[in-house]
């Protein structure tokens, strides 16, 4: 028998709709989570200028 992970937001039981999450209100407050900074990702912050490079030489590849 496998048994399911609970809600990582709430840690009621997972809806199949919304998996992982049991609601739409638990996706949206993950998704917060994102935004606001709640959650990071480990390695050394990324400087806006590096990134702006990163795009644009990916769009010089595409020919864009």
């Amino acid at each position: 028998m496998t048994r399911s992970r609970p809600c990582p937001i709430c840690k009621k039981p997972r809806s199949e709709e919304h998996t992982p999450f049991c609601s739409q209100r638990c996706r949206d407050r993950d998704l917060a989570q994102w935004f606001g900074d709640g959650y990071a990702v480990p390695g050394r912050p990324a400087m806006p200028e590096e990134i702006a490079s990163e795009i644009g030489a990916r769009s010089d590849e595409d020919g864009v």
